[in-house]
C-alpha cells in the first residue's frame, strides 16, 4: 500500500480508536463504583465553586480553569498513547496485537504515574490501583480498535502465493 493510503488508513483509525478508548473510560469510571463516589465528588465541589462565584458577583472562572484542565488530562490520556503507538508500529512496521493493545494500555496507565514522579504519601493504594486498571483498558481498547483497521497491516506486504 502507497504511503498515502497507508496515512489515510491509520487516520482513520487513529479518529475512530480514540472515541472508543474515550467510551470505554466513561463506561468503566461510571461502573466501577469507587471511581463513580470519586467523580461525583468532584464534579459537587466545581458545581459548588462556579455557583459561589456566581452568588458573590464573579465570573465563574474556577469552573473554566476546570475544564480547561479537564480536556488537557483528557487530550494526554486518551489521545497521545494511541498516536504515539500508532506512530512508532508504522515507523517500524509492527503487526503485532500486543503492541497495539498492551502497548497503548500500558502508556495509558503509565501517564499519571510519569506525571507526578512518585506515590504522594497518605494516598489510597486501592483506589489508585483501581483507577490504573481503568486507564489500562481504556487505552488497551484504543490501541485494540487501531489494530483491526490499520495495525494489522502495518507490515511489508506478504508475497502472494498462487
Amino acid at each position: 500500500m502507497n504511503v498515502l493510503g497507508r496515512l489515510f488508513v491509520a487516520s482513520l483509525a487513529l479518529l475512530l480508536a480514540i472515541p472508543a478508548g474515550a467510551g470505554i473510560l466513561v463506561l468503566a469510571l461510571v461502573l466501577d463504583p469507587v471511581a463513580g463516589t470519586w467523580i461525583t465528588a468532584g464534579a459537587l465541589a466545581g458545581l459548588e465553586g462556579a455557583l459561589a462565584d456566581l452568588s458573590a458577583g464573579l465570573p465563574p472562572e474556577g469552573l473554566a480553569l476546570l475544564l480547561a484542565g479537564l480536556a488537557r488530562v483528557l487530550f494526554w490520556l486518551l489521545v497521545v498513547p494511541p498516536v504515539l503507538v500508532a506512530v512508532i508500529g508504522e515507523i517500524l512496521r509492527l503487526r503485532g496485537l500486543a503492541w497495539y493493545g498492551l502497548g497503548c494500555g500500558l502508556l495509558t496507565a503509565a501517564l499519571p504515574w510519569l506525571g507526578r514522579g512518585a506515590v504522594r504519601p497518605g494516598s489510597a493504594p486501592l483506589a489508585e490501583a483501581r483507577l490504573t486498571a481503568i486507564l489500562f483498558l481504556a487505552g488497551a481498547g484504543a490501541g485494540l480498535v487501531y489494530w483491526l483497521i490499520a495495525g494489522r497491516h502495518a507490515g511489508p506486504d506478504e508475497p502472494r502465493r498462487g
